[in-house]
C-alpha cells in the first residue's frame, strides 16, 4: 500500500481467480495475494476483485477502483481519497 497523488491510496494486488473462494492469501512478490472464487472471463474476477476489498476494508465498492492490471494477476486498485479505510483489516487477515 502506497499514498497516491490525490490523496488516496495504491493497493499492489496478486489476483488468483477460479478458487474455490474469495480470501486473503498473505504476501506474494510483494502484492498482497488474493484468490477469487470469480472466474477470469467477462471481467468478473475483476469486479469480484474490487467488491472483496471494498468490503474486506469495510468501504462501498465505488470507493475502489482497478487502475492498473486490467487482463495481468498483478493489478493496482485504487482506494478513493475521501473515505477511511480500515487497512488493518488486510493485514491481520493476511
Amino acid at each position: 500500500m502506497r499514498p497516491s497523488r490525490d490523496g488516496g491510496w495504491h493497493l499492489s494486488i496478486w489476483a488468483q481467480p477460479g478458487a474455490k473462494r474469495s480470501e486473503l492469501a498473505g504476501l506474494y512478490q510483494d502484492c498482497l495475494k488474493i484468490r477469487l472464487a470469480a472466474p477470469a472471463v467477462d471481467n468478473k474476477a475483476n469486479k469480484a476483485l474490487v467488491a472483496f476489498v471494498a468490503k474486506t476494508l469495510g468501504l462501498k465498492a465505488r470507493h475502489v477502483r482497478l487502475e492498473a492490471g486490467q487482463t495481468n494477476r498483478k493489478k493496482v486498485l485504487a482506494v478513493e481519497a475521501g473515505c477511511d479505510p480500515d487497512f488493518a483489516r488486510l493485514q491481520s487477515s493476511s
